[in-house]
């Protein structure tokens, strides 16, 4: 079969023939992958940078994200037959750890990660513990399915507070956060601000229904906050950049005993956090990671089935596909900073 392989230690990947997988145990799935979307995660072992180098081993398959059919179940798997369309959580998950006993399995003591610490899903065929499968609706718009697992990030992120009448702001407007603010304002947000630097990024907010876009280096963001939440500051902030200095600016733009829930993974520090403004200000700091197994998923499902989201803000998440075979293009579009979600078509 054809798979996208980390063959060397450096940037790239090589895409490769090589043996078809075969299930080991009576609790694993064999799965045909139709397409997977490019993530953050992915571009850093791409890249090959210090996470990378600390987290995954060579030869590698790259992806975790996507869509597959089920082609072959093991003797126990009651979950999901043959011929299903199914997402899956990226999230390996024991079962009997102290986490996973108490409704934490995304936080699993053991966890293992699909595309990180295992191979992963680019490549015509994958095997994968049946119990991270998670059916998909018939009545969910396949064009989606690879969306399900990083919407999944937007809506745990958001879940984390009750939103409902409350000024919320979501810093990146990335996918998962172009997606979070649909959903903040399909919850009852009183208002949606999105902060983003990038123009490319500003475009593909023009189908969400926000009631301000907001570049923190050209405009006076306090002001404006101000303005839209009647002197209060925003309530809840979802940081989804990744960058320290969008971190502080959401300190700026919330009012004492906010909470600012995090979804980002930072890299070294390049400008200090304001420790002391988060304790004088008495703000709640939420780390969030993954999605609630299954719990999220099903809400994402029903979203996603009941239309209940502005499709035009799904496609807008959307910006590329690319055929497997030209994955590189692919990592040079991500590179140029001009593209929000790519699909990858495996067996499309």
């Amino acid at each position: 079969m054809r798979a996208i392989v980390k063959t060397k230690a450096e940037k790239g990947f090589e895409l490769l023939e090589i043996d078809e997988p075969m299930i080991q145990n009576d609790d694993e799935i064999k799965i045909k992958v139709i397409q997977s979307s490019i993530c953050g995660t992915d571009y850093h072992i791409y890249k090959w940078d210090d996470w990378s180098q600390k987290n995954v081993s060579i030869p590698h398959i790259n992806g975790h994200e996507g869509l597959a059919e089920v082609v072959e179940v093991g003797k126990n798997v009651t979950n999901v037959c043959i011929g299903d369309k199914i997402a899956y959580e990226t999230h390996y998950y024991c079962g009997h750890c102290y986490m996973c006993t108490t409704g934490n399995s995304h936080v699993c003591e053991n966890m293992k990660i699909l595309g990180v610490h295992t191979d992963g899903v680019w490549a015509d065929y994958a095997v994968i513990p049946a119990n991270i499968a998670f059916k998909i609706d018939p009545r969910v718009d396949l064009k989606y399915a690879a969306l399900m697992e990083p919407l999944g990030n937007a809506v745990h992120t958001i879940n984390y507070s009750n939103i409902l009448g409350k000024h919320v702001i979501v810093a990146g407007a990335g996918p998962i956060g172009l997606m979070a603010a649909e959903v903040a304002k399909k919850g009852g947000a009183a208002s949606v601000i999105v902060l983003e630097m990038n123009e490319f990024r500003k475009g593909m907010l023009k189908d969400v229904n926000v009631d301000a876009i907001i570049d923190p280096a050209k405009e006076d963001a306090i002001a404006i906050v101000k303005e839209i939440t009647n002197g209060r500051m925003a309530d809840i902030c979802l940081e989804m950049t990744g960058s320290h200095q969008a971190f502080n600016t959401c300190i700026d733009l919330v009012h004492n005993c906010a909470e600012i829930n995090v979804l980002s993974v930072f890299g070294p520090i390049e400008i200090p956090v304001r420790f002391n403004d988060i304790v004088f200000k008495n703000l709640k700091i939420q780390g969030v990671t993954g999605r609630r197994i299954f719990d999220t998923w099903h809400i994402v499902n029903d979203l996603l089935a009941n239309i209940v989201l502005n499709k035009k803000v799904l496609d807008a998440a959307i910006t590329h596909e690319f055929a497997m075979e030209d994955f590189e293009k692919a990592f040079e579009t991500l590179e140029s900073g001009k593209a929000g979600k790519i699909i990858l078509s495996i067996n499309k």
